[in-house]
């Protein structure tokens, strides 16, 4: 008696929808990456507006980058190909829709509230708490939607695309999750439960697996969806595919440590980081082999197809950023590429090479199938490739050369034990030519991106009047279903009784064991999980409960009232995008900065500031060495204080008055995080009376009146406090603070022999 077969039809329209919001959001999260990337060429582009400073609109470019336009891509090759793959519709068209809207709701709030200084202030986890909630619960939308697609459906094993889909949905949930725990202090402001050390290898646990799991795992399904369809051929080795899925998944979520080199982490958890990235390079090669040698006789077919030529610049540039990224955690290489443009480069090349044409080969490969008609354009498509590498091209090489400028340029020292460099902005300087050729290889990309676009709305547009829905037949999985025979060993058809060892690895290489867990998708999922799970634990509990692992120093101190309130503007204005505050125990950052960072100075620094480039000088021992009047002026006017400074004006604080009692908000949310404020009352005053002394002592040193109750002042009261905790061992001492400020207050004058304008405080 035959089985009765099941008729089903695909739900193209939210494959459609999520492919036109990807092509958007790129123009849009491109565009403004332009943007920024002018203002770093030249300040005049900030525009004198508040809300399109470089630190407001970095994170809307990179979150609109990352999260819109790679998510959306994301979304839309996962709900085209998993219902292919498993012969099911999806589960729910409500969920699919809840989806869909939720996550362009959420983009938008982010593209609101980042311009308005609304910030965490932790890469690529920008988003307040409230977002932040919507994330996960429309995040969970998903994972529900997937999962139950996969639960009806008519294919028995699930194909390798979805193994990735199942890593990406559950190790983006832990990220976000564990990355974002933090204590509200009003509805658009909080305090990370982290502090210090710890927050910054939260966050680098979340931010290097954010890369892995949000912008390579998912993508690599894709790629083993969409290339072997456009190529017509199968998959090049369906061993390698689970050497390449396993080890890539146990091995990239140690990596995140390697971002912290010579900074105040532990140096086991850096040495970690760096040994298993350098292992990441082999699944990661792994993977680009497969998906290369899956064209294997059809290279014919490249030079026709331009979504094939997509496909392989894009798999190209995977094995160049996975090749890189493990070089660039060595530690002798770090120490020159950190916090330099080299890693902008290396990013780039990432985003734009392997994400970006992933995506439009596969928005090319779609159109056609999605709107029922021709794509509108083939010479645009060709256009849009051959612009686009050479837009890529200019791109990173350019940066490279910047990034190499820089960190050689900060670490030269003379035979005489001198920096050959002791201005920062000398720096900024040089590297203005190179940043203008970015600004031209990020045009062309960016034309591309309009192109693909204006492509995909022409094609919209010549669909036809109704979409077909054909309706497909499948049976349904049988009840009683029962694993075939594994074929017959070669060994044992010899008789080799006592080599029973070689024919256990002979049934393991032959993944006969892997194919039983393909079919058995929540035992698969538990098993992702645990390889995620299992060696995060081996890294965060050691981190987390070793106390030796973050000394106290006794003369740190909580910020005051005041000095927690201008950190929160400081935050805000997104100067972390561009100063670090960790100086490294190397000579030439000593020399430049003073006394190396320890990890006991970051334990009330909630969320941490260490940042990851140095666009301006680093900030972590700038405390006191200027008067305040030093910052009143740099502040207002950066270009007429520090010649060839391409930091922006700040001239909007010394209009807008202070929150006194957004104090009393900050010190509830330090409280809850354990931190003694008892001798602190009222907040709001404790602010309001440091402030008016701040304010006089500028008045005092030849400044401007009337500034007790502004932001700069708030925001003096913090830069004044950053690395005055800890008495200096070398070089000249600080200068003494008053006390009943706080340590907030500098002195009339900075340490002698400090070059006004220059080393400290001008680059940006």
């Amino acid at each position: 008696m035959s089985t009765p077969l099941d008729r089903f039809t695909y739900d193209d329209e939210t494959p459609r929808r999520f492919l036109a919001a990807t092509l958007f959001w790129g123009v849009v999260g491109m565009v403004v990456g332009l943007l920024a990337a002018l203002q770093l060429a030249h300040p005049w582009f900030n525009l004198g507006v508040e809300w399109l400073s470089f630190g407001r609109i970095r994170p809307v470019h990179t979150n609109a980058v990352i999260f819109a336009f790679a998510g959306n891509a994301f979304f839309t090759g996962c709900y085209y190909s998993i219902q292919r793959l498993l012969k099911a519709r999806l589960f729910s068209d409500g969920l699919s829709a809840f989806h869909f809207w939720g996550w362009q709701a959420i983009i938008v709030g982010a593209a609101v509230t980042f311009p308005l200084g609304i910030t965490q202030s932790r890469e690529y986890a920008e988003l307040e708490w409230p977002l932040d909630i919507a994330v996960a619960v429309v995040w969970v939308a998903f994972a529900v939607n997937v999962f139950g697609t996969i639960a009806r459906r008519r294919e028995r094993h699930i194909y390798v695309a979805i193994w990735f889909y199942i890593a990406s949905i559950i190790t983006v949930a832990l990220l976000h999750i564990f990355n974002n725990l933090a204590v509200p202090a009003g509805l658009w402001r909080s305090y990370s439960i982290y502090a210090g050390v710890q927050d910054a290898f939260m966050q680098w646990w979340y931010g290097h697996n954010a890369v892995a799991f949000f912008l390579t795992t998912p993508f690599l399904g894709l790629m083993y969806y969409f290339l072997p369809k456009a190529a017509e051929r199968p998959v090049f080795s369906y061993r390698l595919s689970i050497l390449h899925f396993w080890t890539l998944v146990f091995i990239y979520i140690w990596a995140g440590p390697h971002h912290l080199h010579y900074t105040a982490l532990p140096e086991w958890a850096s040495t970690l980081g760096m040994l298993f990235s350098v292992m990441l390079w082999m699944p990661s090669w792994g993977g680009m082999i497969n998906g290369l040698l899956t064209l294997r006789g059809a290279w014919h077919k490249v030079a026709q197809d331009p979504v094939l030529k997509f496909f392989v610049v894009a798999i190209t540039f995977y094995g160049m950023s996975t090749f890189e990224g493990p070089l660039l955690s060595i530690k002798k290489v770090n120490a020159l590429s950190h916090y330099t443009d080299w890693t902008i480069a290396h990013v780039h090349g990432g985003a734009l090479g392997w994400v970006g044409f992933m995506t439009y080969g596969m928005a090319y490969w779609l159109m056609p199938r999605l709107f029922q008609t021709k794509v509108w354009s083939p010479r645009l498509v060709e256009l849009h490739f051959w612009g686009g590498t050479i837009g890529i091209l200019l791109y990173i090489v350019a940066i490279y050369a910047a990034g190499l400028t820089q960190g050689l340029m900060w670490l030269a020292v003379d035979a005489g034990g001198r920096l050959l460099y002791p201005d920062f902005v000398e720096t900024v300087t040089r590297l203005a030519p190179m940043y203008w050729v970015r600004v031209v290889g990020g045009s062309l990309y960016v034309a591309g991106a309009i192109a693909c676009l204006v492509n995909l709305v022409m094609t919209w547009r010549g669909r036809p009047a109704s979409y077909e829905a054909p309706e497909h037949e499948a049976p349904p999985l049988a009840a009683d279903y029962v694993d075939p025979p594994p074929p017959p060993s070669r060994l044992r058809e010899q008789g080799a009784q006592v080599l029973g060892l070689a024919y256990s690895i002979e049934a393991f290489a032959r993944a006969s064991w892997h194919r039983r867990w393909e079919r058995l998708p929540v035992t698969f999922t538990v098993m992702t999980t645990l390889a995620v799970v299992v060696a995060s634990l081996l890294e965060i509990v050691p981190t987390f409960l070793v106390r030796t692992n973050v000394p106290t120093i006794a003369s740190v101190k909580p910020y005051t009232p005041l000095e927690l309130v201008g950190r929160s503007i400081y935050i805000s204005e997104g100067c972390y995008t561009c100063h670090s505050q960790m100086v490294r125990p190397i000579l030439a950052e000593t020399l430049r900065y003073g006394e190396y960072s320890k990890a006991g100075e970051f334990i009330y620094d909630h969320p941490f500031q260490w940042g990851s480039r140095r666009i301006g000088p680093d900030l972590h021992r700038v405390g006191g060495k200027y008067p305040h009047l030093w910052h009143v002026e740099h502040m207002r006017d950066p270009q007429g204080f520090v010649q060839g400074s391409i930091m922006p004006s700040y001239a909007h604080m010394y209009e807008k008055s202070v929150d006194f009692s957004q104090a009393a908000a900050d010190v509830r949310a330090m409280t809850t995080l354990g931190i003694d404020y008892a001798d602190v009352p009222d907040p709001a005053e404790h602010a309001r009376g440091q402030a008016g002394r701040i304010a006089a002592e500028i008045e005092r040193q030849g400044g401007p009146g009337g500034l007790a109750d502004k932001q700069i002042v708030a925001l003096i009261a913090y830069l004044q406090r950053l690395g005055t905790d800890l008495k200096a061992t070398t070089g000249t001492a600080r200068p003494a603070a008053t006390a009943q400020d706080g340590r907030a207050a500098g002195q009339a004058g900075g340490p002698a022999g400090a070059p006004v304008g220059a080393a400290e405080g001008g680059g940006r």
